[in-house]
């Protein structure tokens, strides 16, 4: 972990590179050294259907949800979530200069006992040193 599951509007597709979004967001939680690399998940998905605001179908928003295992102390988490969304912002500031955007991002801890994982990414990472 972690998982970071991003929801977007579908009217963003002509603007926001959403696998690049997606990679730069990768690349953010990789720097963090509480977040093991082969843990790290990060997809995107579309939202066709959305109201927003005052009704306006030109207003976009990307919701990015993390879920990490419980543990880690809340300053890590705090110190955490604000790099990844500074990230978001910084990556979506291009767009938001001719569009109404609403980014927004929360960190949940889930409880392992009820989150079993399976897996053997570690196995067929690449070193990257």
């Amino acid at each position: 972990m972690p998982h970071f599951q991003i929801d977007y509007s579908a009217n963003l597709d002509e603007v926001v590179d959403m696998d690049a979004l997606c990679e730069a967001v990768r690349r953010a939680a990789a720097e963090i050294d509480t977040f093991p690399t082969a843990g790290i998940r990060v997809r995107a998905t579309r939202v066709d259907h959305v109201a927003m605001a005052d009704g306006n179908p030109k207003h976009g928003f990307v919701d990015m949800s993390v879920r990490l295992r419980a543990g880690r102390p809340d300053a890590v988490k705090q110190e955490a979530i604000a790099r990844i969304f500074d990230t978001l912002k910084t990556f979506m500031a291009p767009a938001m200069q001719t569009r109404s955007i609403a980014l927004s991002a929360e960190m949940r801890d889930i409880d392992a006992a009820l989150s079993p994982k399976f897996g053997n990414v570690r196995d067929h990472m690449e070193d990257s040193a």
